[in-house]
């Protein structure tokens, strides 16, 4: 047995913890009847199907924090980018972890199709916009529409007719739903937790955003290196050690040594901590995991301090900050302005979205108009908007 394998089997799980990756398990139905792929599981199957899709192309040209008018380079991650991110991480989790690493892939891939243009700024001034019709935006649950309905790539169905497994992750790999206020999402097991695949995802997410995010942030210039060593302890000693082991490295190289350090401690504590809560717990199956008391994908209680530190650090200094604070209230007006502009006037919206307001209202339908949207499409389109 090599270390790797030696490592691997440190935090592997009871096997049957795993979502069962084969075409005739409850998780792996589809919407639509198809036939098993002579050599593709299910799950790899949807991870095709997700990098196909439309949506999944158009997270190019989406923000991850900073626009392509913001103080950024051309490295700086959009939403794409940082997808891939977190698909590494999660594929990497999973398979360590004995779990089903396609299906963790998948939920990676998709977690974040949903997002509108514009980033958290553009999302939160979506909602806003709908809640003036008692209404609201959730990425998850628009990203659910987008594999269900939106994409049309198949002459026998609407959306990509993916595994019961992958939409019920969609939903629930970030937050739980209730039955009550949410009747239309009664197939996903609403009362149950979620695999572990899907509860890895979240904080994969986290993961690979609070060390991207501080990079970038300091290749922009809205983050000083001292200032990050002051505030951020767990880049601080990823820092020191480096300092101590390339004395003659450049300050960036140094960075990119703690941030990688602190990428590979957070997801080490997740998988850590995954495996201690199982044994705590007792969880031996699939079922038993739905029927835990809480979610075990979770930090421990000191690494858990320290990314909400870091987190917390970037809230106030990258996010917040006065550098993007002309970003976020453009963002705003754009989102805002095209909004109310196409609930005056429905004409205005392409006959594919005119055809879909008797069903899903007007206000809904604008909302999913603008949330398809590039910042480079959006943009165009205020611009047009505004010459009339």
């Amino acid at each position: 047995m090599n270390d790797l394998d030696i490592a691997r089997s440190s935090f592997a799980l009871p096997s049957a913890i795993a979502v069962p990756d084969q075409a005739g398990g409850q998780l792996s139905q589809r919407t639509h009847p198809e036939p098993a792929h002579p050599y593709r599981s299910p799950f790899v199957r949807d991870i095709g199907r997700i990098l196909h899709a439309k949506a999944f192309r158009r997270l190019a040209g989406k923000t991850q924090v900073f626009t392509r008018r913001g103080p950024e380079s051309d490295h700086s991650r959009s939403r794409l980018t940082h997808t891939l991110e977190v698909a590494q991480i999660a594929r990497i989790a999973a398979s360590t972890l004995g779990l089903n690493a396609p299906l963790a892939e998948a939920l990676a891939l998709v977690h974040d199709i949903g997002h509108p243009p514009f980033g958290h700024a553009g999302e939160e001034a979506l909602d806003q916009a709908l809640r003036s019709h008692g209404l609201g935006f959730d990425h998850n649950l628009h990203a659910l529409r987008i594999v269900t309905s939106f994409e049309e790539r198949y002459a026998a169905f609407r959306g990509l007719n993916l595994t019961l497994a992958v939409r019920e992750g969609i939903v629930k790999h970030s937050r739980d739903y209730s039955a009550a206020d949410h009747p239309e999402l009664s197939e996903y097991f609403l009362d149950q937790l979620p695999p572990l695949e899907a509860q890895l995802i979240d904080l994969a997410d986290e993961i690979a955003y609070l060390t991207a995010d501080l990079e970038d942030g300091l290749a922009a210039g809205i983050l000083s290196l001292a200032h990050v060593q002051e505030n951020v302890p767990l880049f601080a000693g990823f820092y020191t050690a480096a300092q101590r082991d390339f004395p003659s490295a450049a300050e960036h190289l140094l960075a990119n040594e703690a941030l990688k350090q602190m990428l590979n401690a957070l997801v080490t504590d997740l998988m850590q901590q995954v495996s201690l809560q199982t044994r705590k717990l007792g969880i031996q199956t699939l079922q038993n995991l739905r029927n835990a008391p809480r979610r075990i994908a979770t930090l421990s209680p000191e690494m858990e301090e320290k990314r909400r530190r870091a987190k917390s650090y970037l809230y106030s200094n990258l996010y917040l900050s006065p550098a993007l604070e002309a970003e976020h209230a453009h963002a705003e007006e754009v989102v805002k302005s095209l909004f109310a502009a196409w609930i005056r006037d429905p004409k205005l919206l392409p006959p594919d979205h005119q055809a879909r307001i008797s069903e899903e209202g007007l206000p809904r339908t604008v909302a999913d108009y603008i949330a398809g949207m590039t910042d480079a499409y959006i943009e165009q389109a205020w611009l047009k908007h505004n010459e009339l």
